[in-house]
């Protein structure tokens, strides 16, 4: 069914009111990590404690769907080799001198049960966070295991209380649940249904992003992780596309856009107007060369055909608020883009 674009729902009452629901697990998602990482002390301490009395890890496995989360985080700073595995297995090499840690937000996913009972079966450390009693948190029990108990089962939320263990244990970048949780409740506060179009960018986005087929990237890791999940909030929250990747695989969708002529009539064909690509940007802060250019020639190439360019950026302290930060204003952006379109 055709549908446009009203953006006066942005700042309807009525609209806001139906859309409640979903606003209000955006504005929560700081209070999530506060919760989980009060939950989850006492589980972190046992497991640094263990740490303690065990040697380095040879390497360290992140198992299961949602490790490359933690790849994004760690590859770039773990000092140890490390490995995302995502399957429903471990590396052939994986045995007693390595670490498997393992995300299960839920601990239904019976992959991520079975990569865990491999993992305890040869002997690794193993460090689970999950839901206490949960089918992964089963599988998980054993001499060498610690088992982080969770409650939110928000995926963010589990990442965060794990990448605090590995920082307290020196295998990972600084990760302060309290930095975190405050990224996510500035971003709630600039991007609050209660702000108006005029000072509330994630609403000033969605209608940018209402009438183009969005291009997303994020230089690092982690901006380029956020673009990924962006893109598939948009194209869930509108049924429009929305494609990220790297910049090489960009650029062709940037320069095959015509430049514009002010006297197009875009419904001359009678197929009426044809969606332009926007680029929208994640941008964390990086200052690394070979991002900058990418940056710079994306950005170009836009100029050179009339190709809008939004950025997202983020002042965030950590490299997991940066990301959380980032997701999140994307994630705003995408429900009133939801919020904003009507059939006709």
């Amino acid at each position: 069914m055709p549908t446009w674009f009203d953006e006066s729902r942005l700042d309807d009452e009525a609209a806001l009111a139906a859309a409640d629901l979903r606003l209000r697990g955006l504005a929560e998602a700081g209070a999530r990590v506060r919760r989980e990482a009060v939950e989850a002390a006492p589980g972190i301490a046992a497991a640094v404690a263990a740490a303690g009395d065990a040697d380095r890890p040879r390497a360290i496995v992140a198992a299961g769907p949602d490790s490359r989360l933690l790849r994004a985080v760690l590859e770039p700073w773990c000092p140890v080799p490390f490995v995302a595995w995502p399957g429903p297995a471990l590396p052939g090499w994986a045995g007693g001198l390595d670490l498997v840690v393992v995300l299960a937000p839920d601990g239904t996913d019976r992959g991520t049960a079975a990569a865990v009972a491999e993992a305890v079966r040869r002997g690794c450390q193993v460090v689970v966070a999950c839901p206490d009693g949960s089918l992964v948190a089963k599988h998980a029990e054993g001499r060498w295991s610690t088992i982080v108990p969770t409650v939110a089962r928000d995926q963010l939320a589990t990442a965060v209380v794990l990448l605090e263990y590995l920082d307290q244990v020196g295998l990972g970048p600084r990760a302060d649940h309290g930095d975190v949780a405050d990224a996510l409740d500035d971003v709630a506060v600039t991007c609050s249904p209660h702000r108006d179009l005029a000072v509330n960018p994630a609403k000033m986005l969605a209608i940018a992003l209402a009438d183009t087929n969005p291009v997303v990237w994020g230089g690092s890791s982690l901006a380029a992780r956020a673009a990924r999940r962006v893109a598939e909030t948009i194209r869930r929250a509108s049924g429009q596309s929305a494609i990220a990747g790297d910049a090489e695989h960009l650029l062709p969708l940037i320069e095959a856009a015509r430049p514009r002529d002010v006297f197009d009539d875009p419904f001359a064909d009678g197929q009426g107007e044809v969606r332009r690509p926007m680029l929208l940007i994640f941008d964390d802060g990086t200052v690394d060369n070979v991002v900058r250019e990418d940056h710079e020639r994306l950005r170009a190439a836009a100029g050179e055909h009339g190709v809008r360019v939004e950025v997202v950026s983020t002042e965030a302290e950590t490299e997991i608020a940066r990301y959380a930060s980032l997701v999140l204003k994307g994630r705003y952006a995408a429900e009133y883009l939801r919020l904003g379109l009507v059939a006709d």
